[in-house]
């Protein structure tokens, strides 16, 4: 389980969902935030899709999306930079699963795999998550193509995939 060497640039998905207030201005303004960090770059952004909760159910659907970037930060400085946006964006977790002004999850970081406290990687429920494999085929397709495909059979075998809806295409 190794990490990126000090300026060794790593690909690396990201999944962002909010469903707090201004959900797209709260998507905008953690993707800015990534991108205005000076060891991370933004590549590649999703269409931005509603979905309906998941898990705990009684709140407001979700918008959701994956962009994916690069970066020289080894996988734990990133997700420290992420916690810390989240933060900044007025983030809580006061309930499991609930409501978000901004939640963002690391799905895969180069092609390691990490199992720290606070960090699994690939991110252990994204085949689950329908509302996650579907930006992330779609950020996927026509770069990574051996992921695309594995990503798109995941997809096939999972129920749920009707209660995604394109909200808004990609910039």
């Amino acid at each position: 389980m190794t990490e990126a060497t000090p300026n060794q640039a790593v690909t690396a998905y990201l999944a962002l969902g909010s469903n707090i207030e201004d959900r797209e201005a709260y998507l905008l303004q953690a993707i800015d935030r990534l991108h205005g960090h000076p060891h991370i770059t933004v590549t590649a952004i999703s269409g931005i899709y509603e979905t309906e909760p998941v898990g705990y159910v009684d709140q407001s659907a979700f918008l959701n999306m994956v962009i994916e970037i690069t970066t020289d930060l080894p996988a734990q400085e990133l997700l420290t930079v992420m916690l810390a946006i989240e933060q900044q964006l007025g983030r809580t977790r006061d309930i499991r699963w609930g409501p978000r002004t901004i939640d963002l999850d690391m799905l895969m970081y180069g092609e390691e795999q990490i199992m720290t406290p606070d960090l699994i990687i690939p991110h252990p429920r994204m085949q689950e998550r329908a509302f996650v494999l579907v930006p992330l085929s779609e950020v996927l397709s026509g770069r990574k193509q051996a992921a695309f495909e594995h990503i798109n059979a995941q997809l096939m075998k999972l129920d749920g995939k009707e209660g995604i809806t394109l909200w808004k295409k990609a910039q």
